[in-house]
C-alpha cells in the first residue's frame, strides 16, 4: 500500500505541473478577440422554474456592446411555468430588444432541455446559434468575443471556460472550489495535450447553422445527458474546429444540502466515464493531494510521505491560483484554499462511487445513463 501511495501522490505531483503549464500557455495566448466580424445570432435558453439570480443573468444578455445583431429566445415547455413572468418581465425592461418567449410543449426524447431547445432552434432567425443555461451571467462584451471566433470559417463550434458563484452552504462552496481547481484545469490540460478542444462546455455552445444541420441538428441529442459534450465532439467529428473563447462566463451553483450534492456530482461523474471511460479511469492520476495523505498515513508518517505531501500541497495550491484566480478571476478561490484538502478527498470518493453505476439523479428523476443516452429504470 504505501509503494502505490507513492507513486500515485508523484504521479498527481507530474499533473499539477503539467496542468500549470497547460494554464501558463493559454494566459500566454489568450487574448480578448476584437473582430469586425459581427453576424447576426440567436440566444436561446430552456428554461424550467424561477432561481434566485436568474432575472439578473437574463438582465447581463441584454446588456450587449455588440455591433450586429441579436435576439433572445426563451423556451419553456408551458406558459405556466413561473419562469415565463420573468421573461415577461424582462420584455418590459428592456423593450428596444428583440425577446420572444416561444411555448415548447413537445417532449421529443428523455432530455427534456433539449427537447425545448430544437424547438427553439425553429423560430431563430439568424445563421448563428448560441445556447447556454438559464443561470449564466455575462460580460458586456460576452457576444463580442464569443463570436469573433467565427471569423475563421473553419470554428463550427464556440465555447467557453466558467466559474461557479457558491450560495451559502459548505457542499454549494465544494462545488464552486471544484469547478475553478480541478474541472477547467482539466479542460486546460486536454486543450494542450489533444491540440484543441474537441467537446463543448454546457455555459456557452455557440453554433454555425450550416455545421449544426451537418451532424442533423440538435434533435439529434434528445435523448442524451451530456448534450454539450456531445454537440461538441459531433461538430469535430465533423471537420470543424471547436474554439475556446477568452470569456470566462459565471453560473450560480445551489445552496445545495449534502444529498443534491453527491447527487450532482455523481450524475457529473457518471456522464463522465460514460462519455470517456479511458479518460475517467486516467482521472486516477489527478488525485494527487489526497494520495499523499493516504501515502503518510500508510508509511506511518515517514520523512518522506511528509515531504510528498509538502509538495503536493504546494503544487495544488499553485494550480489552484493559477487556474481558479488568475485564469477564471475568480474571488472566492483564495478564501477557499483552506477547503482544498477537503475537497480532493471528498472528489477522490465521488470518482470511485462513479465506477459503482450507473444510475443518475436529474432534476429529480431517476435515469439509467447507457451509451451516453438516458434511459428510464427498467428499460
Amino acid at each position: 500500500m504505501e509503494i502505490v501511495t507513492t507513486v500515485l501522490a508523484v504521479a498527481g505531483m507530474g499533473y499539477f505541473l503539467a496542468a500549470i503549464v497547460a494554464a501558463r500557455v493559454f494566459i500566454a495566448h489568450r487574448r480578448a478577440a476584437i473582430s469586425a466580424f459581427a453576424p447576426g445570432v440567436s440566444i436561446l435558453k430552456s428554461l424550467k422554474g424561477l432561481d434566485p439570480g436568474m432575472l439578473d443573468a437574463f438582465r447581463s444578455h441584454c446588456q450587449q456592446r455588440y455591433a450586429g445583431e441579436y435576439e433572445l429566445l426563451f423556451g419553456v415547455s408551458s406558459l405556466e411555468d413561473a419562469a415565463a413572468t420573468a421573461v415577461e418581465e424582462l420584455k418590459l425592461e428592456f423593450s428596444d430588444l428583440a425577446i420572444r418567449l416561444i411555448e415548447c410543449p413537445e417532449r421529443l426524447g428523455t432530455n427534456g432541455k433539449v427537447s425545448t431547445l430544437t424547438q427553439l432552434a425553429t423560430y431563430a432567425r439568424y445563421d448563428y446559434l448560441l445556447i447556454n443555461d438559464s443561470d449564466i451571467t455575462v460580460s458586456p462584451r460576452y457576444l463580442e468575443r464569443v463570436m469573433a471566433g467565427f471569423a475563421d470559417a473553419k470554428v463550427g463550434m464556440v465555447t467557453a471556460l466558467y466559474r461557479g458563484q457558491a450560495h451559502g452552504t459548505m457542499p454549494s462552496r465544494l462545488e464552486a472550489l471544484g469547478i475553478a481547481t480541478d474541472f477547467q484545469a482539466g479542460v486546460l490540460l486536454s486543450k494542450m495535450l489533444e491540440g484543441g478542444l474537441h467537446y463543448g462546455l454546457g455555459s456557452t455552445l455557440a453554433v454555425r447553422r450550416e455545421a449544426l444541420d451537418k451532424i442533423g441538428g440538435l434533435v439529434a441529442l434528445v435523448d442524451h445527458l451530456a448534450d454539450d459534450y456531445e454537440l461538441g465532439a459531433r461538430i469535430d467529428r465533423a471537420g470543424y474546429r471547436v474554439a475556446l473563447s477568452a470569456e470566462v462566463v459565471e453560473t450560480a451553483i445551489p445552496a445545495y444540502g449534502w444529498s443534491g450534492f453527491v447527487d450532482h456530482q455523481l450524475r457529473w461523474a457518471r456522464t463522465v466515464r460514460d462519455a470517456r471511460p479511458g479518460g475517467y479511469a486516467g482521472l486516477l492520476f489527478t488525485h494527487g493531494l489526497a494520495w499523499a495523505l493516504l501515502n503518510v498515513l500508510a508509511s506511518g508518517m515517514s520523512p518522506l510521505s511528509l515531504w510528498l505531501l509538502g509538495m503536493s500541497f504546494f503544487l495544488r495550491l499553485a494550480l489552484a491560483m493559477t487556474v481558479g484566480a488568475e485564469v477564471l478571476g475568480d474571488h472566492q478561490v483564495l478564501p477557499g484554499l483552506w477547503l482544498l484538502p477537503l475537497r480532493d478527498v471528498v472528489a477522490m470518493g465521488v470518482w470511485i462511487a462513479g465506477f459503482a453505476g450507473n444510475t443518475i439523479v436529474w432534476r429529480g428523476q431517476r435515469f439509467v445513463l447507457k451509451g451516453g443516452k438516458l434511459h428510464k429504470p427498467g428499460e
